[in-house]
């Protein structure tokens, strides 16, 4: 494990990986402009290298404009000067999320208002794969019957889409010291070293899917789903998409919200940590309640969960009960490696989901805060982006 590996398992809470990875980058680049110039340069994003002063700056806030709903952060921004000439960077960095709607289009936006630019220059570089065609056709070039009217009010912005594993590749070659090194096992340990070549293992994840998504399918099936449904009596169901949640947390689960502000307490129950850093770890399997920090009847609720957790501390396990802001939860759960040995795996499975909701229903006397009864609304693509952490980043796993 590298250095920055372990320092990031010492955070106590919801392991900030995407901004501790922004700083590790922006902090090396700062101190290295050369390799900052040459990969700018590797991947045609400037042409021009006589510049007398870099600076990098990360986390940098704007103040949203009169089209935005809401105000900005930067991961990276980096301003190239000539003397006579300014360049100017934002990078968006993405490992284990995807975009939040409208977010690169709002940060072309404010790139666009900044006066006395003379390349204005947007990257969007990501783990995964995320394609973001729209941005390369949404041109801030004036069409060329007004452009003479209004070059300064929609200035060119220049956009290109990267991956980690490009970063990893150029650095590789040019590893000179410790620093170097270690961010190159951290992009490793973090799946930022992959390419465009197919491994055995990825060829036996590409042949046996079909296979292990019926087998999860079929341990989550109406029976379980029934039961589910049950322990939940009143509540209209909202329902998650459980590939999107295996493609962007590494989870496939069936979930309910259970307050009217729709997924500020909610449960899941499923199948965990799909993905997990090291190849010898195994998912796990379970269920968990989850509270939003920003919930009025929080207090109540965490409160009851530590009850939960002191009555019964060898069945339930706690996360971020108290650290604040954070989503906090609690979790009912067992290691897939403990279903192994079993001669029927897929029952073996079934029944500890319902066991799972059995658990569910033993606490439910416990929380003060009622979950029978309360009549949930349909999920809205505005209640999506509301609960991002919900839909695409949340905490240990979930």
């Amino acid at each position: 494990m590298s250095l920055f590996s372990n320092l990031l398992n010492l955070h106590s809470g919801n392991k900030p990986l995407e901004d501790f990875f922004t700083e590790i980058v922006a902090y090396f680049l700062s101190l290295n402009n050369g390799i900052l110039i040459d990969w700018l340069k590797h991947h045609s994003i400037i042409s021009d290298d006589n510049y007398s002063s870099i600076k990098i700056s990360t986390q940098q806030e704007h103040k949203g404009l009169e089209s935005h709903t809401e105000d900005s952060r930067l991961d990276i921004v980096v301003e190239l000067s000539t003397g006579l000439n300014t360049d100017v960077i934002f990078i968006e960095s993405k490992i284990g999320s995807t975009e939040i709607p409208g977010q690169l289009k709002k940060y072309a936006d404010i790139l666009s208002k900044l006066p006395n630019i003379r390349h204005r220059i947007l990257i969007y570089i990501t783990r995964d794969y995320d394609p973001k065609e729209e941005i390369k056709q949404h041109d801030y070039e004036p069409k060329p019957e007004i452009k003479q009217y209004c070059i300064e009010l929609l200035p060119k912005i220049n956009f290109f889409q990267l991956r980690w594993y490009q970063f990893y590749s150029f650095l590789e070659k040019r590893v000179f010291d410790i620093l170097a090194q270690e961010i190159l096992i951290f992009m490793r340990n973090n799946k930022m070293a992959h390419n465009n070549q197919l491994s055995s293992i990825d060829i036996l994840t590409m042949v046996n899917f079909n296979k292990t998504l019926n087998f999860i399918e079929a341990t989550l099936n109406d029976e379980v789903k029934k039961e589910f449904k049950q322990a939940f009596e009143g509540i209209n169901k909202s329902e998650l998409d459980s590939l999107y949640q295996w493609k962007s947390k590494n989870r496939y689960i069936i979930g309910t919200s259970l307050s009217i502000k729709r997924w500020a307490f909610w449960c899941g129950l499923g199948y965990f940590d799909l993905n997990p850093t090291n190849l010898t770890d195994y998912p796990y399997l379970g269920i968990f309640l989850q509270v939003s920090p920003n919930f009025p009847e929080r207090p109540k609720i965490i409160e009851s969960m530590h009850k939960v957790i002191n009555d019964k501390p060898n069945i339930w396990t706690p996360e971020n009960l108290t650290i604040l802001p954070a989503w906090s939860a609690i979790f009912y759960r067992k290691s897939l490696q403990e279903f192994l040995s079993e001669k029927d795996q897929l029952c073996a499975v079934k029944d500890f989901f319902l066991k799972s909701i059995d658990e569910l229903k033993n606490i439910h006397p416990d929380f003060s805060f009622p979950w029978k009864g309360v009549s949930i609304e349909t999920v809205t693509e505005p209640d999506k982006e509301e609960y991002q952490d919900i839909l695409s980043t949340s905490i240990g796993g979930v």
